[in-house]
């Protein structure tokens, strides 16, 4: 490949990028466009123009902006996971709760642009997936826990899968909403996360039933009561 011509006319004297640095360069390059204005928002002549390249070059390495989109996904995805299942060391389910909570906010606090990547809706059906399989990814590393806490408790073990996917799910949607307010700090956080999460799984029903619906789904009639008589608790 030539090299960029600059203004005045004369050739850039900067070395040529080998093949492998200009992929690595395009891919950061579209990690923060992405993350700034999104899939949609984002040409393929604006992600050309900010690594001082022309279109071409862009379309040689991925194909498209569609294909650059996916393997910055891909790459998020997989440091995340990475960084998520390194840090659930702990067999004792409230240690493991306050593990996953403290790995995803400090992802967040590290690679902002990457998260805002991740919990945008994909338009790249050839991804691996997005954020809601990176959930049920880091959920399956936890699930064997939670099948051995159920057993433990005489709980039915089939649905501590179920389980495993809200309790990671709570945490994940959480940081969606501490990537822009982040207040409290970082591990203030976490700590109001497990204080949720551990002590409502300390005190799981058996088998749990809605107290606001029937069991058909339809909400029962409301008895009526003086207006004098304080509501119960």
């Amino acid at each position: 490949m030539a090299d960029v011509a600059e203004p005045n006319g004369r050739a850039a004297t900067r070395a040529r990028m080998t093949g492998k640095e200009r992929r690595l360069q395009l891919v950061d390059v579209g990690r923060r466009l992405f993350a700034e204005k999104g899939f949609e928002g984002t040409s393929v002549e604006e992600i050309a123009a900010k690594a001082g390249v022309s279109k071409p070059v862009v379309y040689e390495h991925f194909g498209g902006k569609e294909g650059l989109y996916a393997v910055v996904v891909d790459r998020e995805i997989a440091v995340l996971l990475e960084r998520m299942t390194e840090s659930l060391t702990s067999r004792n389910p409230r240690q493991l709760a306050e593990q996953a909570a403290l790995a995803l906010l400090e992802y967040i606090e590290t690679n902002t642009d990457g998260f805002r990547i991740l919990v945008r809706d994909s338009p790249v059906a050839g991804s691996t997936g997005g954020f809601a399989s990176l959930i049920s990814d880091v959920a399956s590393q936890v699930e064997h826990i939670m099948v051995a806490q159920f057993k433990a408790r005489g709980f039915d073990s089939k649905l501590a899968p179920m389980y495993a996917q809200m309790l990671v799910g709570m945490v994940a949607l959480t940081g969606q909403w501490w990537l822009d307010v982040r207040k409290p700090k970082r591990a203030e956080v976490a700590a109001h996360l497990v204080n949720l999460a551990w002590n409502g799984l300390a005190h799981l029903e058996a088998k749990p039933t809605l107290h606001t619906v029937g069991p058909d789904g339809a909400r029962p009639a409301r008895p009526r009561r003086p207006a004098s008589e304080a509501p119960t608790q």
